[in-house]
């Protein structure tokens, strides 16, 4: 009896450790999750659009005479001061035209002064009866013609002047040259493009917008503008100019948004990304716009994992919850219903987790 009762007592011991142990190796241990919070920015989406940079005061120079080029002093990106030579023409031509309109003045004065000096004459002959009233009334017209002839002659002598002054091209104010389009013993004519200059430090975008998106934009909505010469910085914009007309050729609508801030490297030509912020019909329907990879579908319907606080600040309990999809943009997929500002849905590990598991909460996305 002894011996049953002490060989009792041992088993009694193994199972108490046994149990023990089994307690132990079964205690729970908590899946970390990563998620996001819905908030009332997440309603927005953005679309992002290739444009061209330009300077916001941009002048194509032209000569308002024709000729050969004679001098071209600047190049390509050399800052100018106002008043500084940009290209020039032959001036012989125009002095010479000068020249002869100066002559041409001379002889209207002679003749001018010859002219009044007949028409005094007359005047006393014809008042002691000594010259017809025709007479009078021929010296009269000849003095006025000849008046008017001086008059005619300095206009032409101003224009003739001018014209010299046009075979100079020069800057207007402080600016840089953007390009050049003539060359030394070229022939340019009147009103052809000889040079390119960017005025200022202010630059804008130009770019087009599809006829589907041209309503939703107005001056208030929100732009960033981003360029691959400068890849660590972002412009906010403002939107300038939204055309009423499509482009020709083309169903969609200039749009210019001027850059806010400068940059050493900000320059014309530059290609930029243009993002704008759309309100979204999320937002139109009280929903949010989440990642892709944050939404399940399976034979029983779409929805989202949310994580509910638990007793712990830092633990949660996994809740499924039904959604109903919107517009899949480049931000992410619309939900349009289900979910409420504050929801913390859950964006990684959802493959491996269930509805009502307790799992750890690190800091947000």
């Amino acid at each position: 009896m002894m011996k049953l009762g002490v060989c009792t007592m041992i088993v009694a011991t193994m199972l108490l450790t046994a149990c023990g142990k089994s307690d132990t190796s079964i205690e729970e241990r908590l899946r970390p999750v990563r998620y996001v919070t819905v908030s009332d920015a997440s309603v927005f989406r953005d679309r992002s659009f290739s444009g061209t940079s330009k300077s916001s005061r941009e002048s194509r120079l032209s000569f308002k005479v024709s000729g050969t080029v004679t001098n071209v002093p600047v190049q390509i990106g050399q800052r100018l001061n106002a008043g500084d030579l940009i290209a020039e023409i032959d001036p012989a031509s125009y002095v010479l035209q000068a020249q002869q309109a100066q002559a041409t003045l001379v002889e209207a004065q002679a003749n001018d002064r010859r002219a009044a000096a007949n028409y005094e004459r007359t005047k006393g002959l014809y008042a002691n009866d000594n010259a017809s009233l025709n007479d009078l009334e021929s010296s009269r017209a000849q003095a006025e013609s000849a008046k008017a002839l001086v008059a005619a002659a300095g206009k032409a002598l101003e224009i003739a002047r001018l014209n010299v002054s046009y075979t100079r091209l020069t800057a207007d104010t402080d600016c840089s040259i953007a390009s050049l389009d003539i060359e030394v013993n070229e022939n340019v004519s009147a009103g052809q493009q000889v040079a390119a200059v960017s005025c200022g430090d202010a630059f804008e975008v130009s770019m087009d917008l599809p006829e589907s998106l041209i309503s939703s934009v107005d001056e208030n909505t929100p732009v960033s503008v981003r360029f691959g010469s400068i890849p660590d910085e972002v412009f906010a914009g403002v939107i300038s100019e939204i055309a009423v007309a499509s482009a020709p050729g083309s169903a969609a609508f200039p749009v210019v948004i001027q850059i806010d801030g400068t940059h050493p490297s900000l320059r014309s030509g530059l290609a930029a990304d243009v993002t704008f912020q759309f309100e979204s019909a999320a937002d139109q329907k009280g929903g949010a716009v989440l990642p892709v990879s944050a939404v399940i579908n399976d034979p029983d319907g779409t929805f989202v994992f949310v994580a509910e606080q638990a007793a712990s600040a830092d633990e949660a309990i996994v809740r499924r919850r039904p959604v109903t999809l919107g517009e899949l943009s480049q931000s992410g997929i619309e939900i349009l219903d289900g979910l409420q500002v504050g929801d913390r849905v859950i964006t990684a590990g959802i493959s491996v987790i269930r509805d009502g598991q307790r799992v750890l909460l690190p800091a947000p996305d």
